[in-house]
């Protein structure tokens, strides 16, 4: 009897693990009026990855018009089973008050128990409410919990965020090497906060040896995100000659860039090593700002 149940068993499944199959290679390929049809009766028979997956076609807007209220009602479902990925969307849906109304303890409840099955989102955004004392009371120490669990998973924004915590010294002893691990494997990962963040600290000497050429290093890769305090530091540097040679040409246009997005900083250092150089050489400068694209992170 036990065989005959489970062959049964089986062979009841057999169509719906295709159906879903072919509502996953249909989304995959854009066919959304496919994955519509294949995805549908799942989640209205209780499939929490269809519900789920349903959940982020009306999000999206994805072969359906696009209705938070309608994503909303799905991820509840399939978050309700226990999916962490509906989880993690129904907490932001409720930080954001998006198809839901904006409720930061809803948030929380969401967010926790995505995070409390690994989700890194989930732990970064759980470690943000608790820093900022959002539907919970402020706690960094709680905060610095759920950072590290992100971080250490690889999520960028946390290790950022950890780095700061640690920079700062909220929820946990100041400690300027510690800070910088955490910016360096963010910065590595392209997040532009940590570039900016890991310059500073190589050219003043925090928790690393001051090092102007790392500094620049680090500089510019925020800068050509078009980071503007990247961008000021930057010239600075070109104006003063460390870790690179003394170059107006591109302190200008540095600054150049940081003026053009209203850093007043920017605005105020790039009149003043104006009145330093020819007009060829400002013409030169003005340029290659003109001609500058930002670069994305990785």
């Amino acid at each position: 009897m036990a065989v005959k149940a489970a062959t049964l068993f089986i062979a009841l499944c057999l169509p719906v693990l295709a159906d879903f199959a072919a509502g996953q290679r249909a989304f995959k390929n854009g066919d959304y009026a496919t994955a519509l049809k294949e995805f549908l009766p799942l989640a209205r028979d209780g499939d929490a990855v269809a519900q789920y997956n349903l959940g982020l076609m009306y999000a999206n807007g994805d072969g359906v018009p696009r209705d938070y209220n309608e994503a909303v009602k799905w991820f509840h479902a399939a978050a309700e089973q226990g999916e962490a990925e509906a989880q993690f969307n129904l907490g932001a849906a409720y930080h954001k008050g998006a198809g839901a109304p904006r409720d930061y303890k809803e948030a929380v409840k969401w967010f926790r128990l995505a995070a409390e099955q690994g989700d890194a989102e989930a732990q970064f955004n759980l470690g943000v409410m608790y820093h900022d004392g959002q539907g919970v009371p402020q706690n960094h120490q709680e905060a610095v919990r759920w950072f590290r669990l992100a971080a250490e998973q690889g999520n960028a924004s946390a290790q950022f965020n950890l780095g700061l915590m640690h920079y700062d010294g909220h929820g946990v002893r100041q400690d300027y090497e510690e800070a910088a691990k955490w910016f360096r494997l963010a910065a590595e990962q392209g997040n532009a906060e940590a570039q900016f963040t890991l310059a500073r600290q190589y050219a003043h000497g925090e928790g690393v040896p001051q090092d102007y050429k790392e500094a620049v290093k680090w500089y510019r890769l925020a800068a050509e995100q078009g980071d503007a305090d990247a961008q000021v530091n930057l010239g600075i540097l070109y104006v003063i000659g460390h870790g690179v040679p003394q170059d107006y040409v591109q302190a200008h246009t540095w600054f150049n860039l940081a003026a053009a997005t209203g850093d007043a900083d920017g605005a105020k250092a790039r009149d003043k090593v104006a009145r330093e150089m020819t007009p060829e050489q400002i013409a030169d400068a003005q340029r290659r700002a003109r001609e500058w694209k930002p670069t994305t992170s990785r």
